[in-house]
This record gives structure tokens, C-alpha cells and sequence, in this order.
């Protein structure tokens, strides 16, 4: 795996103003660019002799299904990708078998070999909604990490120290509060670090919380006589509620999988602060038209304008243009008090006849989690039968079919038979 310095490497290349663009691209929304100056050294390299940089981004298979957080890093790949740069999306199959002990505070459990080729196939596919599939180079890196075998894992394990290891944060919080680590553990850095050096990586991407095993594979490569990569780290965006990470477990979240009529509502529903966020780490328009759109809403155009535009562009990504429109009609028609075209249907037996409560009803078509929550969104005047708003708790309704309204976004046709 050896590989000396090319003399391109220490070579100095101009600056030109192709390569400054491509270091603004590289650097918006990150987090920190390490180190910068490598960096422009080697785009400037890459623009004087028309070689592609590899650009890695390794992604365990620890979940099958992905939100709009993760594509963050995503979104960098492709404006690199976009500057003619080779995109190496990687499959840690083989680290997956260790897990990822990042952020950790206990052994995390390794998956099986069905789990990773079931999520691995998932996750790509889902990714090259984002990335161009067919500028992609696709690999797994069980590739070269089974061949390595014992030998070979002993010899990598004696390129780094034990007190290095412990500088990393979770190992050094568990050590010393008294929770156990695994040796296999120690592995999981080691592995992904070999990764760039098996990949001949010049720039390798993740979140804030990889920064040790980003920083990991430079100094392999270093061991190994390469060229070191440059690492770039971005943000973990905030979720809908505009305080927290985006998280399942937080609800607040928009998953890459979702409606597009729910999608496109979900970004409208984020704060005007919060959208320029958005803007500046999810879309795709260049940092001059946020700019422009930007200083538009700060001399009085409407801020919904803005947020329209992004929901659309991020609708129509994970969907098509065609789904962007119709959920911006969808969501105008519920604004206006309209029904949209396509609500779920639902059929409510009547128990011998007899007519069945407002708040009943409301939790047996999955409007309301309770009837109590019914009663209260009646109170606050958040409820509308065939688009009159219910006022009185003790209303009844009898056999029929009803279109029922809970606030701007839920809706039931509702048959009592």
C-alpha cells in the first residue's frame, strides 16, 4: 500500500480564479477545512494538470432509512462532484462489523452481514437522489480490509499509540468514569483511517463528531508514504423546531422518503431565521442568488417567498418538479380552507345506529391521539366539518360522509355507516 509523493505534490501551481471559486464552494456551510492551505494546493494542482481529486465520504449501513440531516455532507459531495471531482461514496461493510464507537458512551453492538447488504443497498439508493449515480465510484471496504488479515491488522495497529488513542473524547469519558472499552474498538479509527490509504484520498468528508477518525486517516497516509488528505467537516443541521439536531427521536424531522405534500409543509413550517440555514446547507442555488433572494426579503419582500422556493427545490429533489407544484397547490388549497385532491379515506361503523361524538370521532380516524385532545383542539377552534368550524364539544353526527379538518394539514373523509 505504499506509495511515495508524486513531484506534482510539492509542485506549485497558480491560483486561479477557477480554483478560489472552487475554495468558496468547499468552504460553504462547513464547519472547519483542515488544513486550507493543503487544500488550495491541491485544487490548484488538480485544475493546472486536469486531474480529478478523490473525494471520500465512508457511511456505516447502521440504519436503512435517511432525512434530510444526513444529506448535509451529501449536498458538499455533489458541489464538489459538480467541479469535476471524483466522488467515492463508501460502504464501511467491514466497519460495520466493529460499530462505530463516535459519541458513544458504550459498546455499540456490530450488525450482521444481512443487516449491512440490506441497508448498504438502501442507503445508496436513497443517496443518488442527491448524488449523480453515474459520476459516483461506489465501494465497500471489506475490499481490502479482509485481505489485510492478522498479519497485516497487527502491523496497520502499530502505526498509532494507545495514548493518542485515549485523546479522543469518549474513550477518554469512559476510561475515566469507569466504563468498560473493547479492544475491537480501537480498531474501528485504525480501519477507517487504512480506508483513505486503500482510496488514495485527497479530501475525505463528515460530520463535526468523526473529526478524530477523519483526522485518523491523515496520519495513516503520512505513515504510508502518501500525501495526506484534507478533511471537511459540516454542521449537524437543526431540526423543524430550529433548537435541536434533526432526529427521529425528536420528531423533528423530514425524512428523504416522506409525501412531497408532507415535505413541502414540513419547510414551510421552520422559522425565517432557521430557512437561511437551510439555504445556506441544503440548497443548491450559489451563495450570490441566497444572497440577492436574501437581501430581497431584508427590503420588504415577503419571507414566505423564500421559504416557498426552497421547499419547492427541496420537494422536487427527493421527488420531481411536478410534485414540488402540485404540493404548493396542495398546501395554498389548505390554507385557503379548500380540501386537497387526494385525503385518506376512512369508514366508521355505527354502533346500532347511533350517532358518534365530535371527540370520538376525531381519535377513531386517526385525527386526534385521544378524545380529551379532540375536545381541545375544539376549543381552540381548530376543527372544521365540511369546512365549518366546530364550536360545540357535544356535537353528534350521524350516518353519512364527512370531511373532517384538524388544523391546516390534517384531514379524513370521514363515512359513518
Amino acid at each position: 500500500m505504499n506509495q511515495a509523493v508524486t513531484p506534482a505534490a510539492g509542485a506549485h501551481f497558480p491560483v486561479t480564479d477557477r480554483v478560489r471559486e472552487a475554495m468558496a464552494v468547499s468552504l460553504r456551510g462547513c464547519d472547519e477545512l483542515i488544513p486550507q492551505e493543503d487544500w488550495l494546493k491541491k485544487l490548484a494542482r488538480s485544475e493546472a494538470t486536469g486531474t480529478p481529486l478523490r473525494i471520500k465520504l465512508g457511511l456505516d449501513p447502521t440504519a436503512p432509512d435517511i432525512h434530510i440531516g444526513h444529506t448535509v455532507v451529501l449536498n458538499k459531495m455533489r458541489q464538489l462532484q459538480d467541479l469535476g471531482h471524483t466522488v467515492i461514496f463508501l460502504i464501511g461493510d467491514f466497519t460495520s462489523m466493529i460499530g462505530d464507537p463516535s459519541g458513544r458512551n458504550s459498546t455499540r453492538p456490530p450488525l450482521t452481514a444481512e443487516q449491512i447488504k440490506v441497508n448498504a443497498e438502501t442507503y445508496y439508493k436513497q443517496a443518488s437522489l442527491v448524488l449523480d449515480p453515474g459520476k459516483t465510484e461506489i465501494r465497500y471496504n471489506s475490499e481490502w480490509s479482509d485481505p489485510l488479515g492478522a498479519r497485516g491488522m497487527i502491523e496497520l495497529a502499530s502505526r498509532y499509540t494507545v495514548a493518542r488513542m485515549m485523546e479522543r473524547n469518549d474513550f477518554h469519558d469512559r476510561f475515566h468514569g469507569g466504563q468498560s472499552i473493547a479492544v475491537h474498538e480501537f480498531l474501528y479509527p485504525l480501519m477507517q483511517g487504512y480506508d483513505s490509504v486503500a482510496l488514495k484520498s485527497d479530501l475525505e468528508l463528515g460530520g463535526t463528531d468523526q473529526k478524530f477518525n477523519l483526522l485518523m486517516g491523515r496520519h495513516l497516509q503520512a505513515e504510508y508514504g502518501q500525501e495526506p488528505q484534507c478533511i471537511l467537516t459540516m454542521p449537524l443541521l437543526e431540526g423543524l423546531d430550529g433548537v435541536d439536531k434533526m432526529s427521529k427521536s425528536k420528531n423533528n424531522y423530514i425524512g428523504i422518503s416522506e409525501a412531497p405534500n408532507t415535505m413541502f409543509a414540513k419547510v414551510l413550517s421552520i422559522s425565517d431565521v432557521l430557512m437561511w440555514r437551510w439555504y445556506t446547507l441544503l440548497s443548491f442555488k450559489s451563495e450570490a442568488e441566497i444572497a440577492a433572494l436574501k437581501a430581497e426579503v431584508e427590503g420588504g419582500r415577503n419571507p414566505k417567498d423564500a421559504k416557498v422556493a426552497l421547499a419547492k427545490e427541496i420537494t422536487a429533489r427527493f421527488h420531481s418538479a411536478a410534485a414540488a407544484d402540485a404540493a404548493e397547490q396542495d398546501f395554498n388549497n389548505r390554507s385557503k380552507g379548500g380540501v386537497p385532491d387526494e385525503i385518506p379515506e376512512v369508514r366508521l361503523p355505527l354502533d346500532g345506529g347511533a350517532a358518534v361524538g365530535i371527540g370520538a370521532l376525531l381519535k377513531l380516524a386517526g385525527l386526534a391521539a385521544s378524545s380529551g385532545e379532540g375536545n381541545r383542539l375544539i376549543d381552540g377552534g381548530g376543527v372544521r366539518v365540511d369546512s365549518s368550524v366546530v364550536s360545540d364539544k357535544g356535537l353528534k353526527l350521524g350516518a353519512g360522509t364527512y370531511v373532517v379538518q384538524v388544523g391546516k394539514r390534517k384531514f379524513a373523509r370521514v363515512t359513518l355507516a
